[in-house]
């Protein structure tokens, strides 16, 4: 499956952004799909994933600001991030793992959306 991120930019504090992924080559109904992000300086760490159950796992620092949602019809998986922080700044990723559960690593990754947060 091939995964392409869209969506990312400059904005301010306080305000909202929705990042889009695009599957294509496969249906994403296989795969277990989410959004990793990594910060300048720091390793990439899981925002929300899905499993092909619907059943959502939320990184460890991770608040509720972000929601996941999966089209299957669409073949596509966005990120709604609201009230969003300078801290969120950083390369969003879309991927996707194998077999459909969230319990292993991801197989196939984008190439990441930047999104920048000013304050």
């Amino acid at each position: 499956v091939r995964l392409e991120e869209s969506g990312g930019g400059s904005v301010q504090a306080g305000g909202s952004l929705k990042l889009s992924c695009v599957a294509s080559g496969d249906t994403v109904r296989r795969y277990c799909m989410g959004w990793f992000r990594q910060a300048p300086g720091k390793e990439r760490e899981r925002v929300v994933s899905i499993d092909t159950f619907g059943s959502t796992y939320y990184g460890e620092s991770v608040e509720g600001r972000f929601i996941i949602s999966k089209d299957n019809d669409a073949n596509t998986l966005d990120l709604q991030i609201d009230s969003l922080k300078p801290e969120d700044t950083a390369m969003y990723y879309c991927a996707a793992a194998i077999g459909g559960l969230c319990s292993r690593g991801m197989d196939y990754w984008g190439k990441g959306t930047l999104v920048t947060i000013s304050s």
